[in-house]
C-alpha cells in the first residue's frame, strides 16, 4: 500500500511538471555516396546529422524559460563532426528567456548572420551538399581561433537577442566575450530581416575575434507557390593579413574576398528541385565557380532520397615565395561531382 501511494505521488508530480513545461527530442540522419573527378568514391555526410533536445517552461505573465542542446555527428562513423574534433554539443547549447520583448539566449550557437543566411542558399543549411560553406560566406571563418576542425560559423561564450516580428521586420544580434585566447576584441554579429508575402530579404554584418569584417545581403521571391528564386552577395575583409604575401611590399594591403550566388527551389508533386550557380573571388586568385542541380524525392513527410550533380572550377591561386620573391601559380582545377543518399528526420 505504501509503495502504491509513493508511485501515485510520483505520477502526480510528473503530471504537474508536464503541464508547466515541455521537452522535445528531435534529430536527423543523412548518409549517401559521393564521387568526384579524380577522387575515390566515399561515404557522404550530406547534411548535418544531429540529435537534439529542446523545451520551454511557462513562467507566467507571458514569460517562458527556453533551452536547446544539439549534437552534430558524422553518421558514417558515429563520431562527433570533424572526426570527433568538434564539441559534443557542436550544434548549440543555449538557455534563455522569451516573451513579448523577443528572445534572449546565452551559450553556444550559430552567429546571427550565419543563422539568417541559410534561407538564401538553394540547399539550405546542408554541410556538404550545395554552396553554403564557401559561396554564402565568401570563405569567411567566423571562429578563426577555434583550432583545427572548427566549424567557422558558431560562437561559444556568447549572448543572443532576437527581436519579435514587427510588421515583417526582425533584428538578430550576437555578442561574444573575449575569453578565447588570442581574441583582440569582442566578436559581434548583426542581421536584419524583412519577410512579407512572397518577399524575404536580409542584411548582415559581423566581426570575428581577430577583427575580420564580413557583410552580406540576400533576397528571395516566391514567384508562385511552387517556385522560389533567390540571390546572395557576401564580402569579407581580413585586413593586412593576406597569406603568402611579404609585408612591407606594395601588396601588403587589405585582403578582400567576395562571392555571389543565384538559385531556385521548385516543388514538384513528387519532390523538390534545387538549382544554383555562383562565384567566389579571393585576392591573388582567379574566380572559383560552381553550378549544380539536385533532386529530392519525397518518400514520406520525414524521409527523402536525393541526387546532386555539380561542376566546380577552382581558379588558379598565385603566391609569392618569401625568400626568392618569385610568384607561382597552382593552376586551374576542374571537377565534376555526383552524390546520392537518403535523409530521415525524427
Amino acid at each position: 500500500m505504501k509503495k502504491s501511494l509513493i508511485a501515485l505521488a510520483v505520477l502526480a508530480a510528473s503530471g504537474v511538471a508536464h503541464a508547466q513545461s515541455s521537452v522535445t527530442i528531435y534529430g536527423m540522419i543523412d548518409l549517401g555516396l559521393s564521387k568526384k573527378t579524380g577522387v575515390t568514391t566515399s561515404m557522404l555526410n550530406g547534411d548535418n546529422s544531429r540529435l537534439g533536445f529542446r523545451g520551454e517552461e511557462d513562467l507566467g505573465g507571458g514569460l517562458k524559460a527556453i533551452y536547446q542542446m544539439e549534437m552534430r555527428l558524422d553518421a558514417d562513423t558515429g563520431n562527433t563532426e570533424a572526426a570527433g574534433g568538434r564539441p559534443l554539443f557542436q550544434g548549440q547549447s543555449r538557455v534563455g528567456l522569451k516573451g513579448d520583448f523577443g528572445m534572449i539566449r546565452l551559450g553556444r550557437g550559430l552567429t546571427s548572420v550565419q543563422e539568417m543566411a541559410a534561407q538564401f542558399e538553394p540547399w539550405g543549411e546542408a554541410r556538404t551538399r550545395g554552396f553554403l560553406t564557401s559561396h554564402i560566406v565568401a570563405n569567411y571563418n567566423g571562429d578563426p581561433l577555434g583550432g583545427a576542425g572548427s566549424s567557422g560559423n558558431r560562437w561559444s561564450n556568447a549572448i543572443w537577442y532576437n527581436s519579435p516580428d514587427l510588421n515583417g521586420f526582425s533584428l538578430n544580434t550576437t555578442l561574444a566575450t573575449k575569453e578565447q585566447a588570442g581574441t583582440t576584441s569582442n566578436p559581434y554579429s548583426f542581421a536584419g530581416g524583412y519577410k512579407q508575402g512572397p518577399v524575404s530579404v536580409m542584411l548582415g554584418y559581423e566581426r570575428n575575434a581577430v577583427e575580420t569584417k564580413f557583410w552580406n545581403v540576400g533576397g528571395s521571391y516566391m514567384v508562385m507557390p511552387e517556385l522560389k528564386l533567390m540571390a546572395h552577395y557576401s564580402r569579407q575583409n581580413q585586413g593586412a593579413t593576406r597569406a603568402n604575401v611579404v609585408c612591407g611590399t606594395s601588396l601588403c594591403r587589405d585582403s578582400i574576398t567576395s562571392a555571389w550566388l543565384m538559385g531556385l527551389n521548385y516543388a514538384l508533386p513528387t519532390g523538390n528541385v534545387n538549382f544554383g550557380f555562383g562565384q567566389i573571388r579571393p585576392d591573388l586568385s582567379d574566380s572559383t565557380k560552381r553550378i549544380g542541380i539536385g533532386y529530392e524525392h519525397t518518400m514520406s513527410k520525414r524521409t527523402f532520397l536525393y541526387v546532386d550533380v555539380y561542376n566546380e572550377k577552382v581558379g588558379a591561386h598565385y603566391a609569392q615565395n618569401a625568400v626568392t620573391k618569385v610568384w607561382s601559380s597552382t593552376g586551374t582545377k576542374n571537377a565534376n561531382v555526383i552524390d546520392f543518399g537518403i535523409n530521415h528526420r525524427f
